[in-house]
This record gives C-alpha cells, sequence and structure tokens, in this order.
C-alpha cells in the first residue's frame, strides 16, 4: 500500500506522540492523555458530549480520531460504544490499544477510512463527532 503525503505526515505526528514530554504538555493544556493530535480540551470534550446528547447505548462516529481522542474518552464517560475512523493506520492501532487499556474494547471499533467514503450504511450512529479534523 502507497501511502499519500497527508497519510504520511500524520503516520509521523502519531509515532512521536507518545514521548513523555508531549503526554506531559497533553495533559497541562488540554486534561487528556490520548496522544492527541489536536487541540481539544477535555472541557470542550465534556460540552461536546452533552451538546450531542449522548447516552449509553449509543453508537457513536468519532471522524478523524486518530489516537482515539475525544471519541475514546466521550464512550468512557458516557457509556456507549464509539467507532473512531482515521485514514492513518497508526492512529487506529493506537486508539484500539487505548480502548483495551481502558476497558472500554468491547465497545470501540477502530475503522482505517477516509470521512468523504465512510463505509457505513446510513442511520448507523446516534451521533458524530470530529475535533480538529479540518485544520
Amino acid at each position: 500500500m502507497q501511502l499519500d503525503d497527508a497519510e504520511r505526515e500524520f503516520r509521523d505526528r502519531y509515532a512521536i506522540a507518545g514521548a513523555d514530554a508531549l503526554i506531559d504538555a497533553e495533559r497541562e493544556v488540554l486534561g487528556s492523555d490520548y496522544r492527541a493530535n489536536g487541540y481539544t480540551t477535555r472541557q470542550q470534550a465534556d460540552r461536546l458530549g452533552e451538546l450531542v446528547g449522548l447516552q449509553a447505548g449509543d453508537r457513536l462516529l468519532d471522524l478523524g480520531s486518530g489516537c482515539g481522542w475525544p471519541g475514546l474518552y466521550l464512550a468512557q464517560r458516557h457509556g456507549c460504544s464509539v467507532v473512531t475512523i482515521d485514514p492513518a493506520h497508526d492512529g487506529n492501532v493506537a486508539s484500539a490499544a487505548r480502548a483495551l487499556a481502558d476497558g472500554i474494547a468491547a465497545r470501540h471499533l477502530a475503522v482505517t477510512a477516509r470521512g468523504w467514503s465512510l463505509p457505513f450504511p446510513s442511520r448507523t450512529f446516534d451521533a458524530i463527532v470530529h475535533t480538529d479534523v479540518l485544520c
């Protein structure tokens, strides 16, 4: 499989995202430790979950989720299931590992795909979120 420039760039970002200094900075600035590749704070993620009305049993789609932030966090906080989707395989590997570590692997599916060509039928999800995707 040949990587395009965007996939290569994100693969490289995900590779360094777990560095101790970056995790420390993420905790300090964003209030999370999901190897985030964006700027969404924990407070903003909490507000997002409230705005879309997430609750136990819902199905959430997190577009452009990278390593799983904030979709995995929202799933854990609200008891819903989540599909994280990202074009970079490395981000999906990281989100699957985090879901396992957080004890929510049974409610998580990581999918490598692009947002403009979703591999799901209409009305599969109760809520869809994306953060820092269009930057």
